[in-house]
């Protein structure tokens, strides 16, 4: 006996590990200190120096069910992405730049060309967000998990100056809401989502008119990193006054979390276009619209919170960095919470 015929296949570590090398490599920040396959990931963190009351910022989070889809249609190469975008993004609403990144992949089976795929989605995400990827773990689970599944988490960590963290202290009546259009489903709700639509590789594949494409393809988008729109922002020296990451618990529980007692988010339904798989999507699964929008980011990935004398100024602000976003509402007097029209 020997731990290959216990499951865990070694040789196939070392393997996975030679291809995710230059992935890993694209991502690397010159704070970064050491090769691949050390024990811990350093980082040179005397460039914070500068600021005058650092803190960081640490998040972390996985992809729910949607790795499901990924299995359907064998497809692993964008569910990295997925991983980096709901950690780095929830940094990002503080007012924090994202500075490394770790993963963990759990597993049946270590299939190096899986995994590599895996991690180089998990570069992509990581370059897009500018974050460094200084380490991670791909562990074997045989009789635990399938042989021909997994799931991916990660961990972010990030830096703000204090005096720039965004808290949602300063937000008063009469300030304007701005919405940045997500990429889709992102990586919220799928387990309604999965009992919508039949997941079979057939369905997936299948080409939905209102969609312009199939239905895998839509729904395994990967989730939208706003790290880069909300940093031009910041360049263009505006304050962002609160700033919310639509997730799990859609408009009703996100909205909220930035706002101070007092005041409302008031969102117009109407103001900005909702992709065609949620109305599809509710449709189909006879979804109450309030569910919808308790459940799913309804095409808008962020909702943030600026002074009425910058909301135009962050639009512009937005359109130079290459972000379509709209005003979606605006802040009311009233109890805590967000309503939407």
């Amino acid at each position: 006996m020997d731990y290959k015929k216990a499951g865990v296949d070694i040789e196939a570590g070392y393997r996975s590990v030679e291809l995710i090398k230059e992935s890993v490599k694209k991502t690397i920040r010159p704070e970064v200190l050491g090769g691949i396959g050390g024990f811990a990931g350093a980082f040179d963190l005397s460039g914070i120096k500068k600021m005058e009351d650092p803190v960081l910022l640490s998040g972390t989070d996985g992809c729910g069910t949607k790795v499901k889809l990924a299995f359907l249609m064998d497809k692993h190469d964008t569910i990295g992405i997925d991983c980096v975008a709901m950690c780095v993004n929830d940094i990002a609403c503080s007012g924090g730049e994202p500075l490394f990144f770790l993963d963990y992949i759990a597993c049946g089976k270590n299939e190096p060309e899986k995994i590599a795929a895996i991690v180089s989605g998990v570069a992509e995400g990581c370059l897009q967000s500018g974050a460094a990827l200084v380490g991670g773990e791909t562990a074997e689970h045989p009789g635990l998990m399938p042989e021909d599944e997994y799931d991916l988490a990660g961990f972010a960590v990030g830096v703000v100056d204090k005096k720039e963290m965004i808290t949602g202290a300063s937000i008063a009546p009469g300030d304007v809401l701005i919405g940045l259009p997500s990429s889709g489903v992102h990586s919220n709700g799928f387990s309604l989502v999965r009992k919508v639509f039949e997941m079979t590789k057939e369905n997936l594949e299948t080409v939905y008119d209102e969609l312009g494409d199939t239905l895998g393809n839509v729904l395994l988008a990967p989730t939208k990193i706003y790290v880069k729109a909300l940093r031009s922002i910041k360049e263009a020296g505006i304050t962002l006054k609160g700033c919310s990451h639509i997730t799990g618990g859609g408009f009703y529980e996100n909205i909220p979390r930035m706002l101070p007692d007092g005041v409302k988010a008031v969102v117009k339904k109407d103001s900005y276009p909702v992709p065609p798989i949620f109305p599809l999507m509710a449709a189909k699964g006879n979804i109450e619209e309030q569910m919808m929008y308790n459940t799913f980011n309804m095409g808008l990935g962020m909702v943030l919170c600026v002074d009425a004398a910058d909301a135009d100024k962050t639009l512009a602000a937005l359109e130079q960095a290459g972000e379509k976003a709209y005003i979606v509402g605006s802040i009311e007097s009233g109890e805590k919470c967000a309503q939407l029209v």
